[in-house]
């Protein structure tokens, strides 16, 4: 194969609709990063306390469900276009909130915790009425790559942020990122703004209780789509350890309990990986079989974190050895998780029809945000009986086993390819 097959196909970046939506992408992501970090940093600054530190998983996890499912159906319903104004507006407005109880001083965790929950509820909304109008502005064809170019985006942002937030905390403490965040927000409102209307196609109903419950049922007929959803489950529930960097970088790493340069590096690994992965992603269009490539993605990064854990639990005998092993681990395992999340959204946006799309989005929204907020609720009850690096090692363990169980319980997931755009599956 040659560079230019594996170097990223931009051929989506020729639509005006999705470039805005990409370049404004660009800004937010960084800012947006920011606040990713700032939130855990500013709770473990004031109590010390990894446990703490994971009620983030409680306080984003139950609005992600509520209002994920809720904003599925929304987004089934009304224009999305309309949609995706009002929720960018909300995360503009919680952002602000976030800046304002910084900058007061006085940290109240309780209540940080409840902007938080505040801000993934319109983020809830807002993500899956995104995706599900991709399908609406690109053929399907061009869906593997812009959902690469998405994620590299996403990720670049999520090394930048780490690394930016991490070396600036101790400086300019927390109120300045919560504001850049604010400001960045402005980028995707107007890319929102220019989009065209976006009508749902074919036969909507009235969202409620009966329209999600109606979304599950179409779900259930899709088998191929329904193993998407249970392998990343497992990826993330068992193998996310970002509860677990705070404690790492303090006590294995020697790093200070505010933030410092091991925590934003620990921070910044993942979507390292993941952007190095997305450059090199121009295989992604081209796969036919993808549910066997998300398969192996996904044993890639359960052997990524245990290898993760090991090194940090080995950090006291080779300190920086074991932290640029540990770095690394976590590289690989981002570009394969990279890979296997693009595969896995150009799947169901290919395969559903565009009248419940937004529904299953919205199941995907809660998947994919979810299931790092329970890591985030179990690693760090775990981690204060049998450490850190022992729940991040034996995490990473249960996620190959995990994945390769689901895999012979569902044949036909590994089965799965596409051909030309054209759906085929093996009986």
């Amino acid at each position: 194969m040659a560079l230019r097959d594996l170097v990223a196909d931009t051929r989506p970046l020729r639509n005006d609709h999705f470039r805005r939506l990409w370049l404004a992408e660009i800004v937010t992501v960084v800012g947006a990063q920011l606040t990713v970090v700032a939130i855990p940093a500013q709770i473990y600054a004031e109590t010390g306390s990894s446990a703490y530190v994971g009620l983030t998983g409680v306080f984003g996890l139950v609005p992600l469900i509520v209002f994920g499912l809720y904003g599925g159906a929304l987004a089934d319903a009304f224009d999305r276009r309309t949609i995706l104004q009002v929720t960018t507006v909300g995360l503009i407005a919680t952002s602000a909130l976030f800046w304002l109880q910084a900058a007061a001083g006085g940290v109240n965790v309780w209540l940080l915790l409840t902007l938080f929950a505040l801000q993934q509820a319109f983020f809830a909304v807002n993500m899956p009425t995104r995706s599900a109008v991709l399908p609406k502005l690109l053929p399907d064809d061009q869906l593997p790559a812009a959902n690469s170019l998405h994620y590299t985006v996403a990720m670049a942002g999520a090394i930048a942020g780490p690394l930016l937030a991490g070396i600036l905390i101790p400086f300019t403490g927390f109120a300045w990122l919560y504001f850049v965040d604010t400001l960045c927000l402005l980028a995707t409102l107007y890319a929102v703004v220019r989009l065209p209307r976006l009508a749902v196609e074919g036969v909507t109903t009235n969202p409620g209780i009966r329209s999600v419950i109606e979304g599950f049922a179409y779900l259930k007929g899709q088998p191929v789509l329904l193993m998407s959803f249970v392998v990343d489950i497992i990826a993330m529930v068992f193998g996310m350890p970002r509860a677990l960097f705070p404690e790492m970088a303090h006590v294995d790493f020697d790093g200070p309990s505010e933030g410092g340069l091991v925590f934003a590096l620990l921070f910044a690994a993942i979507p390292a990986g993941a952007v190095l992965g997305g450059v090199f992603s121009g295989w992604v269009s081209r796969v036919e079989r993808q549910g066997l490539a998300v398969v192996v993605c996904i044993v890639i990064w359960g052997v990524g974190v245990t290898v993760f854990g090991l090194a940090v639990g080995l950090a006291e005998h080779a300190r920086t050895t074991m932290l640029v092993i540990a770095l690394l681990a976590l590289a690989v395992g981002g570009a394969a998780d990279m890979a296997s999340a693009a595969l896995r959204t150009s799947m169901l946006q290919t395969a559903a029809d565009d009248a419940v799309r937004g529904r299953l989005q919205g199941v995907f929204t809660v998947v994919v945000a979810g299931g790092p907020r329970i890591a985030d609720t179990a690693h760090g009850a775990a981690a204060a009986a049998v450490g850190a690096s022992a729940v991040a090692a034996g995490g990473g363990v249960l996620v190959v086993v995990g994945v390769v169980v689901a895999a012979l319980a569902v044949p036909s997931f590994v089965r799965y390819r596409v051909t030309r755009g054209v759906e085929q599956r093996s009986a």
